[in-house]
């Protein structure tokens, strides 16, 4: 499970520990965990909350002690600065909105349709849970013959909960999203075409993080479960092409870790650690099964109080195996009336993929303050050199800069399950007024990540995955300002010898751009302003080749107390190479009511 992800500044002092480590693409950091062996260790610190106080020498930095470290995510609240603990907000509301959906090009009539919307915004700062929710159902009434009435439910979730204070915490997380799907398996996070099919991704995951120690030893474990879909599954047949994109269905993820083992100058001058690291995803399409086990011992040699050098040597085995589609007496494969392949159970999976050996890596960990925080690593794994690292600085407590580097396989559910996993769990929220779709990328105190990357294809086939991403967030008198961005290639996996064959080696590649100013006009009125673009390409043929971009623009007027008003305006666009540009503006006025 080389590539696991996590989150930001706790990415730098605790990869191996916390289990998760990186790809994050969006979602923010990429340095590979525990599983693949890489990155630096805790050093074997009796407490998880110690690490936060620990330099990669082992030697106490004079942070202050606490649950989480440096934070919830690691950071140590924003800049490394304690923070006044916020208080529980849980805020259930009603909303409807009339809106206007007038698409330019090509040209159609404009649509008119209302939408009843309910739900609840949620910030939770209890004494054993922290974390962020957000929920939103909504049924649109057209008032066209040419589009009909759909429900959609949206939202995210990220939350930790102390079981055993400073021993034994449960982590949470989710999403509900909907999106389009291009020909060639491109999503459109926005759709466009209020007219098409529509399909709702889900991912949750939960699962619980041991810290505790034995005399000198520290020992960390967690796992967690996670299941991922995407309704309204169709195969598609990009025009000019004769190979289907099998669009994924659903899966099911494990995801284990465990380490064991000193901080430096506890035993001898470095620290050493056992580690090791399963991951096993089970998906509907074809039977399709990714594991990945991997056991390893980490040294890691103080150079400086400030930095240390890691070093990783183990054994890995990596699979990827499918079966093959059922076949028809016209020599075609069988499709089932959902759009997916029906399986060929009389044969047993074939390999798709399969590595095992010796593994290595090497790196080195900097961290010269609590604001500032680095990790590079080089190894080899996947029978080829892999690259991958992570940085993260906040200058003040105002603003904040995440880069990350990432290098794994992964299918759609664990890539999507892992990213959200390196959230941080204060970030804030932003929905698109007309679709209800919440951002492409979320930054808190501690750092941020986007899950625009994870999000950039639908196809079912596992993938070796590179690329890397950036956000940063700042406020400047009382406007709030950020932005992120990355790059995700895939390489899809196939077995010969069945209907994906002639997908494997298949490379897609996405590059997206999230922003957002938001701030007062007056005591009563804020306004909100935000864009995304998004470009997808594929090897197998151009024509599944797709950009899509689009800005929106909100105002929110305070009435009473609880009842608001907003206006909103929205212009989007999907460039795609199969079929005409598309351009539409939308428009919008609403009222939502909050309960408390």
């Amino acid at each position: 499970m080389k590539g696991v992800v996590f989150s930001t500044a706790s990415a730098i002092a605790l990869i191996v520990a916390t289990g998760v480590a990186p790809w994050a693409a969006g979602t923010a950091f990429a340095a590979q965990a525990m599983t693949s062996g890489a990155g630096p260790l805790s050093y074997g610190n009796a407490d998880a909350n110690d690490d936060a106080a620990t330099a990669p020498d082992g030697s106490d930095t004079g942070a202050p002690r606490g649950r989480g470290g440096y934070g919830a995510n690691g950071g140590g609240g924003q800049g490394g600065e304690r923070k006044p603990r916020k208080r529980t907000k849980i805020t259930p509301y009603i909303e409807i909105d009339q809106s206007v959906y007038d698409q330019i090009e090509p040209h159609r009539p404009a649509v008119t349709y209302t939408t009843l919307a309910a739900g609840a915004d949620m910030t939770i700062n209890s004494h054993r849970t922290t974390g962020v929710a957000t929920i939103r159902y909504e049924h649109h009434f057209s008032e066209s013959h040419s589009a009909r009435s759909t429900d959609t439910i949206t939202g995210i979730a990220r939350t930790t909960t102390d079981l055993i204070p400073r021993t034994l915490t449960f982590d949470f997380g989710g999403l509900a999203t909907h999106t389009s799907i291009a020909a060639g398996g491109a999503t459109l996070p926005n759709p466009v075409d209020r007219t098409g099919s529509i399909y709702q991704i889900w991912s949750l995951y939960g699962g619980p993080s041991l810290s505790t120690h034995a005399g000198v030893l520290g020992i960390k474990a967690n796992y967690a479960l996670g299941y991922n879909a995407i309704d309204q599954i169709r195969s598609y047949v990009p025009a000019g092409s004769a190979t289907p994109v099998d669009v994924f269905g659903h899966s099911l993820t494990n995801q284990a870790t465990a380490s064991i083992g000193v901080k430096p100058r506890e035993v001898l001058p470095f620290g050493v650690a056992l580690t090791g690291g399963y991951l096993r995803e089970d998906t509907s399409n074809l039977d399709q099964r990714l594991t990945d086990e991997r056991l390893g011992l980490q040294v890691t040699q103080p150079i400086s109080h400030n930095a240390a050098l890691v070093g990783d040597v183990g054994w890995e085995k990596v699979q990827v195996a499918h079966r093959n589609a059922q076949i028809g007496s016209d020599g075609n494969p069988v499709v089932s009336p959902n759009g997916q392949y029906v399986i060929d159970r009389t044969q047993p999976r074939r390999i798709a993929y399969q590595t095992s050996g010796l593994t290595w890596d090497v790196g080195v960990v900097w961290r010269p303050s609590r604001r500032t925080m680095g990790a590079v690593f080089v190894g080899k794994r996947y029978d080829s050199t892999t690259y991958y690292g992570n940085f993260y600085h906040a200058p003040n407590s105002r603003s904040n800069l995440t880069v990350s580097v990432f290098d794994g396989i992964y299918g759609f559910g664990s890539g999507l399950m892992s990213t959200i996993q390196a959230l941080p769990n204060d970030f804030s929220v932003t929905r698109d007024p007309f679709n209800g779709n919440v951002g492409g990328c979320f930054i808190g105190s501690t750092g941020g990540g986007c899950l625009t990357g994870a999000l950039g294809s639908a196809n079912a086939l596992a993938f070796r995955a590179h690329g890397g991403n950036a956000t940063y967030g700042m406020t400047v008198g009382r406007l709030s300002a950020n932005i992120g961005g990355g790059y995700f290639s895939r390489r899809f996996i196939g077995a010969q010898g069945t209907i994906l064959a002639s997908r494997n080696g298949a490379l897609d590649q996405t590059w997206y751009v999230n922003a957002g100013l938001s701030g007062p006009i007056d005591r009563q009125t804020r306004f909100f302003v935000n864009g995304f673009a998004s470009v997808y390409r594929n090897n197998t043929t151009s024509l599944g080749d797709t950009a899509n971009w689009g800005a929106t623009g909100s105002l929110v007027h305070h009435l009473t107390d609880r009842l608001t008003g907003t206006a909103s305006v929205e212009v989007l666009g999907v460039n795609p190479t199969v079929s005409p540009d598309l351009l539409e503006m939308n428009g919008q006025l609403g009222l939502r009511y909050n309960f408390r």
